[in-house]
């Protein structure tokens, strides 16, 4: 919003999109860059100096990259395994980390585990808090068992005192919840504004990388749009993860969707318990813990996070439909990979699902992004719609194509090892593979090479009602 009585010599009005940033010497109705509605909102930013006021420095200096030397610096580990899986290893110092996530998810308590754990080594950590005094804070540490030695809490939102304390105290690593809370007096606007989200981040940015010290920012996700959310800093952050999770499960995903120092497909798996989030050292098991040895519906899939095999449960639900349009309900999968599997299952595999609603489910709240998980769709479905279940202790793994031909997945091996391990014997897997299994697998590989070749011999079909 624009405040009254501004110099008009130092600021200037435009319009900018809460969801990308997009500025406008005009409102507009819909953001031609993320075709978004009504996210244009009027802003007082501050007029830039002239160029001659700018003097060059010997550290902006322009420098012939063969001349630049490099030293290796180790990476600030933290002692959370799950949270350094995600991150490639550890911190890097002087990066800058942004958590994402909704509000209530737990990042809060995620980071102040983080910095306690982190200064229990003997590292002075700073906790700033915009968000919350410290004295609920210590209600948290006290519920989590957490003392605090070496663990400063700054209760503060302006920006420039932010960083004088920060002078002062020369820590080891800076958590600042959330920059939604922090603001420059520099600027105009109410903090939260997309002006003062971004400035504020480009000032922790360069006291990060001067101080060679990493810090970790969170960012509330909101689905309005009301407030700028993170995605708009994504560039600017070396890293950013996000924190997943349902409501009603107690676990949450920590996933990296962004990362300038490693890989960006780890995710770390954690537990909300009473006493905060309990890293899960064996998901897999996890998730799979309540799944019935002959559950119709049901397709148990090896799927690969990054580096790790996991094995999720993939449900699914057809019905007829009472009245109007069919439809499809997807959660955990991408909505596009549920209409190709349904369209291919109807004209490939001679499956009537035009009259159906269809609904599929991840379950424990996990997303899958690979199309590997295409084939333990198709006969989740298809157990569903036949009213029979997929064969006992088996596991389905495959890409679909088109014609209803079924592709192979990468790390086939591994992920077979992972089934084996949970007790599974049996498996679906593509006739064509990447490279030959190892002989070592005690597990009765069932190579298929289309969608009707899969359901003819990975279903049940001698249960009581079911037909071909």
């Amino acid at each position: 919003m624009k405040p009254d009585n501004l110099d008009k010599s130092k600021f200037k009005t435009v319009y900018i999109c809460q969801q990308c940033g997009k500025e406008s010497l005009k409102w507009l109705g819909r953001c031609p860059y993320c075709q978004e509605w009504n996210s244009f909102v009027e802003t007082a930013i501050k007029v830039a100096t002239p160029l001659s006021s700018w003097l060059p420095s010997a550290e902006n200096a322009p420098q012939e990259l063969s001349q630049i030397k490099t030293e290796a610096a180790p990476r600030f580990t933290v002692p959370l395994a799950e949270f350094n899986r995600v991150l490639g290893g550890g911190l890097v110092p002087g990066s800058l980390v942004l958590v994402g996530g909704d509000p209530g998810i737990g990042k809060s308590t995620l980071l102040l585990q983080v910095s306690s754990l982190t200064a229990d080594k003997e590292t002075r950590v700073v906790y700033v808090s915009g968000e919350e005094s410290p004295h609920q804070i210590k209600l948290r540490a006290e519920r989590l068992g957490i003392k605090g030695g070496r663990l400063y809490l700054l209760p503060e939102t302006n920006v420039e005192a932010i960083l004088a304390r920060l002078e002062e105290l020369q820590p080891k690593l800076v958590v600042v919840d959330s920059i939604q809370t922090v603001h420059s007096e520099d600027l105009a606007g109410a903090p939260g504004s997309l002006t003062q989200i971004r400035e504020c981040t480009l000032r922790l940015m360069r006291w990060a990388k001067k101080a060679d010290v990493p810090v970790l920012i969170t960012g509330h996700v909101t689905k309005d749009g009301a407030i700028a959310g993170p995605r708009v800093l994504e560039h600017i952050v070396d890293a950013v993860m996000y924190l997943e999770g349902e409501s009603f499960s107690p676990y949450r995903v920590l996933r990296s969707v962004k990362n300038r120092f490693g890989s960006t497909n780890e995710v770390g798996v954690f537990e909300m318990r009473s006493e905060g989030l309990i890293e899960v050292d064996n998901p897999s098991q996890a998730f799979l813990s309540r799944h019935p040895e002959v559950a119709i519906g049901s397709a148990v899939v090896p799927t690969l996070e990054g580096s790790r095999p996991l094995l999720v449960e993939i449900q699914a639900l057809t019905t007829p439909v009472g009245f109007g349009p069919p439809r499809r309900i997807a959660n955990g999968v991408d909505f596009g990979r549920l209409l190709l599997v349904t369209a291919v299952l109807t004209r490939r595999a001679g499956l009537n699902l035009s009259n159906q609603d269809i609904m599929i489910n991840v379950t424990g709240g996990l997303r899958i992004g690979e199309p590997a998980a295409d084939l333990g769709m198709a006969l989740a479905i298809a157990s569903s719609f036949r009213d029979t279940s997929i064969k006992g202790r088996t596991t389905v793994l495959g890409e679909i194509g088109l014609s209803g031909e079924i592709r192979a997945v990468p790390q086939l091996e591994r992920r077979l090892a992972e089934a084996e391990r949970l007790g599974f014997n049996r498996s679906l897997v593509p006739k064509v593979f990447h490279k030959p299994v190892s002989q070592a697998l005690n597990i009765e590989l069932i190579p298929v090479t289309a969608v009707a070749e899969a359901l003819r011999l990975g279903l049940n079909w001698k249960r009581k009602g079911a037909t071909k």
